[in-house]
């Protein structure tokens, strides 16, 4: 399968490494439980991300290390928490 998403990662990284994600979305208290459903899917392992709510409270901020192992996992984990009702972005 080759990725849609032309990423230069594997120029900057060497496998395998922690990454850090940040994923936004709406303000859910499900939305952590989702984050790391999808994690342990494709890069199992534990998991305690931190939450932030935004200012007006409407949205939240999942930050979440992860180990990645190519520049395809970390596609694959864009595009997999990025697929996600409750979430905006994933950056």
């Amino acid at each position: 399968m080759t990725s849609q998403l032309n990423t230069k990662f594997d120029e900057y990284l060497d496998f395998p490494c922690q990454f850090p994600f940040k994923i936004l979305g709406l303000a859910d208290p499900q939305l952590p439980d989702m984050v790391v459903e999808v994690l342990q899917l494709h890069a199992p392992g534990d998991y305690s991300p931190t939450v932030k709510p935004s200012s007006k409270g409407n949205y939240h901020a999942v930050s979440v290390s992860v180990t990645v192992t190519s520049k395809e996992h970390i596609e694959t984990l864009y595009l997999k928490l990025g697929e996600l009702e409750l979430v905006k972005y994933v950056l």
